[in-house]
C-alpha cells in the first residue's frame, strides 16, 4: 500500500511539473510571437529556473512569478551598481549616470510592486502601466551613458533586466 501511495504521489508531482512546463513553453511561445523584443529561449529558461514559475497553474500565476523574478533581478542590478559606486570601480566620468541608474532601479522596483498588487486584484490594465514603467528603467539607464558617449559598465545586466521585465508585461497583455 505504501508503495502505491508513493508511486501515486510521484506521478502527481511529475504531472504538475509537466503541466507547468507546458504552460511556461506555450505562454512564452505566444508572448514571443506577439512581441518581437521577447526572446523565446530566454523566457523559457528564465521561468524554468524559477521555483515559483514551476508551480504555476495559470497564466496569472506566471505573471506573478515572473514579476517577482523581475523584481529580484532589479534589486540585484541595483546592488551591482551600488557596489561599483561604493568601491569606485566604474569608468571615469560615469558616476552621475550610475547614480541615475540606481534611482531608476528604485522606481522600477516600486512599479513592479504596484504591478503585483494590480495583478492580484485582477486590474491588468494598471498592471500593464506599471510594468511598462518598470521596463523603461534599463533602457533609460543605458541612454544616459549613450548621451555622454560613454560605455555603460552594466549593459549586459540591463539587457537581462529588460527581458526579465518584458516577460510579465507580455503575459499581462495576454490576459
Amino acid at each position: 500500500m505504501k508503495l502505491f501511495v508513493s508511486a501515486a504521489m510521484f506521478f502527481l508531482i511529475l504531472n504538475c511539473f509537466a503541466t507547468a512546463q507546458t504552460l511556461i513553453r506555450d505562454s512564452c511561445k505566444t508572448a514571443a510571437a506577439k512581441d518581437p523584443n521577447l526572446k523565446y529561449d530566454f523566457c523559457v529558461q528564465s521561468l524554468e529556473q524559477d521555483p515559483q514559475s514551476k508551480t504555476a497553474t495559470s497564466l496569472t500565476g506566471l505573471v506573478l512569478a515572473s514579476t517577482n523574478n523581475a523584481g529580484s533581478k532589479t534589486t540585484n542590478v541595483k546592488g551591482i551598481v551600488e557596489t561599483m559606486l561604493k568601491n569606485k570601480t566604474y569608468p571615469p566620468g560615469t558616476e552621475p549616470e550610475l547614480r541615475t541608474c540606481v534611482e531608476l532601479y528604485n522606481g522600477a522596483n516600486g512599479s513592479l510592486n504596484e504591478a503585483l498588487m494590480n495583478v492580484k486584484s485582477r486590474d491588468y490594465r494598471s498592471a500593464n502601466v506599471h510594468l511598462s514603467a518598470a521596463l523603461d528603467a534599463p533602457s533609460t539607464c543605458e541612454d544616459g551613458f549613450k548621451e555622454k558617449h560613454a560605455t555603460s559598465p552594466v549593459t549586459n545586466e540591463n539587457n537581462v533586466l529588460f527581458q526579465k521585465i518584458l516577460i510579465p508585461l507580455a503575459f499581462t497583455n495576454m490576459l
